[in-house]
């Protein structure tokens, strides 16, 4: 009997209602959708809230941000300023004297010029301009095109201590202008014209303002501008002209304070309007955010989340219709079909009028009852031929490495005149292919395997003297049967990158064992070994898919005893205790066979090599 609960799910063995599963995927799409729709509703209004609230908090904290970055480069001009007036050379040009020549004026001039110049091109987003006015000398140096010279009544009345918009002219108020700030060090109050020898002047144009608001812009949402009542406000470079301008007409009917928050609605329209004051400069940082246009995308969402809602209920509900109407009766049919089916009846065939999915499912189902078993006997028949050509086929990729690498040695010895190892090698590569070409069997004895081993560390002792190796396998365990050239790529392995990395080292100790149904065979060797780390990433390649990097010949090797006996057999890498790196190479005795009593070799018995040790 087949089960097929297994292949449809549907089908229980009880008579099966389609009005019933009608009605149960109605319920359950009520269900789904009702506290989805809720859960969404409440996180929406969460969202909203949330993004909100840490707009404002965003907003205030750029905004503060750049206000300081602003008062941090006044502060900078305002330091230079009391330093730079006391500077030697600046003192010396206040005091020429009447016995000074000319070219220590002249280079007193030029060191001051070169320091003030100096000092302005710190920054090209906030150029500077600096000027020393002399009261003694009736004199002026300057790092800018400075009109007019000196001039008393421009110190005068400006000498207040603070920052200035303009330099207290008769200029339009409608003009951008520079900002400015004189400093003397007179004795008097400070910021007092007391008619002192010296003062510093500093002053930056508005374009640094501009350069400032244009950079926050970049990185932001809003439309900055600096806005002070009853001068023309400095906008970035890109502001939308009408609406700062309608933004500064509520700011003059409602003066900010130190920092102030505030929703605007303008045009249809809510704007965020944050504005912090300036420490240094007495004016406003102002922004303005278009709230809509932020959250707008949150309410979009929603919407469409709602729409969307609405048309899967829509969906929902009319494919559950046409399931109730055009898959009942068909599967009523098919169940009855597999029913008997189930009881070996495979006689039975469904008929169908309409021509859809259902015509082709009958026509298969038609099919089924009569190769059922002989799918089943091909899928078997499939999987042994499978099983064997992978056999073949990891087997066969381990001859050609094997070769190769006796050819190299062929090559190398005949190069060094060593005839000796040139004739032992093409013996023993010969021995070999006699031993590999024997197709008709994929297994061999381990008593040929060790002799393939002891040919093979014979060669290799040729070409490296120090290489002692040491078999201590029991004539019992000789006679199992293992995949051919299981062992030589591992003992390679030890060979190249055990003992040949090593100047020091050469000895390989190959032994087994036979214990709680498993033959265990060690290859140790006394080269420099593996880290943990290396020995876990190697014992885990072993597991994994070859990949490009890796060598094949130990990964083949670990297929083909997993193939040969079972996912319990595998190749295991660890710390040798010859100090180097020890390979176990596992695999579960079959079931049912003695270990100890195997059948004896049928036909040719030839050996890699038919000469002893």
């Amino acid at each position: 009997m087949m089960n097929f609960t297994r292949w449809f799910p549907f089908y229980n063995g009880k008579p099966w209602s389609g009005f019933s599963l009608f009605a149960k995927m109605n319920s359950l799409i009520i269900v789904l959708f009702i506290p989805i729709i809720i859960l969404y509703t409440y996180s929406n209004d969460v969202t909203y809230k949330v993004v909100s609230k840490e707009l404002l908090k965003s907003n205030t904290k750029q905004l503060t941000f750049l206000s300081s970055q602003i008062d941090s480069r006044i502060q900078q001009m305002m330091d230079f300023s009391l330093t730079f007036s006391s500077d030697p050379n600046v003192r010396k040009f206040n005091g020429f004297n009447l016995w000074e020549d000319r070219y220590d004026r002249m280079q007193t001039r030029y060191i001051i010029q070169e320091k003030m110049l100096l000092q302005s091109g710190v920054t090209d987003i906030w150029p500077t301009r600096y000027a020393v006015h002399s009261e003694q000398n009736k004199d002026v140096i300057s790092n800018y095109s400075k009109s007019g010279g000196y001039d008393e009544n421009v110190l005068k009345r400006n000498m207040s201590g603070k920052w200035t918009y303009g330099d207290g002219g008769t200029d339009s108020h409608d003009e951008l202008k520079a900002f400015y700030w004189f400093y003397t060090d007179s004795l008097a109050q400070p910021g007092m014209w007391t008619g002192s020898n010296l003062v510093i002047e500093a002053s930056f144009s508005y374009e640094n303002i501009q350069n400032m608001l244009d950079s926050y812009k970049a990185g932001g949402q809003g439309d900055p501008f600096f806005y002070h009542k009853g001068d023309t406000p400095i906008l970035n470079r890109s502001a939308d002209k009408q609406i700062s301008t309608e933004f500064v007409r509520y700011l003059d009917e409602h003066p900010p304070e130190n920092t102030t928050q505030n929703v605007v609605k303008l045009g249809g329209e809510s704007y965020l309007v944050s504005s912090v004051k300036s420490t240094n400069l007495d004016w406003h940082l102002v922004d303005v955010v278009p709230l809509d246009q932020i959250l707008e995308p949150i309410s979009f969402s929603r919407n469409l989340f709602y729409l969307s809602m609405f048309l899967l209920f829509v969906v929902g509900i009319s494919a559950s219709i046409l399931l109730y109407r055009n898959v009942q009766r068909p599967i009523k049919k098919l169940i009855h079909g597999l029913r008997r089916v189930q009881r070996g009846d495979y006689s039975v065939r469904l008929h169908t009028k309409d021509r859809n999915e259902f015509s082709f499912v009958f026509y298969r189902f038609n099919d089924m009852s009569h190769q059922i078993q002989d799918l089943i006997e091909n899928v078997f028949n499939e999987k042994i031929r499978a099983r064997e050509a992978t056999l073949k086929q990891l087997q066969a990729q381990i001859n050609p490495h094997f070769l190769y690498n006796c050819l190299g040695y062929i090559i190398n010895m005949a190069q060094m005149k060593d005839e000796e190892a040139v004739v032992s090698m093409a013996y023993n590569l010969s021995a070999y292919y006699r031993y590999t070409t024997r197709m008709e069997r994929e297994t061999a004895t381990l008593d040929e395997e060790i002799r393939l081993l002891i040919n093979y560390l014979d060669i290799q002792k040729l070409r490296n003297g120090r290489i002692e190796y040491h078999i201590d396998i029991s004539e019992e365990m000789k006679t199992q049967y293992v995949p051919r050239l299981m062992l030589q790529p591992i003992v390679e392995n030890s060979v190249i990158h055990g003992v040949g990395k090593s100047y020091t080292s050469g000895e390989i100790r190959i032994s087994g064992e036979i214990a709680d149904g498993f033959c265990r065979i060690y290859i140790d060797d006394d080269g420099q070994g593996l880290n943990p780390e290396q020995e876990d990433a190697l014992n885990r390649k072993m597991q994994e898919p070859l990949q490009e990097e890796m060598g094949c010949g130990l990964w083949n090797t670990n297929q083909r005893i997993i193939h040969q006996f079972g996912n319990h057999s595998s190749l295991h890498f660890k710390k040798s205790p010859l100090g180097g790196l020890r390979t176990e190479v596992v695999w579960e005795i079959p079931a049912g066979q003695d270990p100890y009593n195997y059948p004896s070799q049928q036909g040719d018995n030839q050996h890699a090599n038919d000469h002893s040790r």
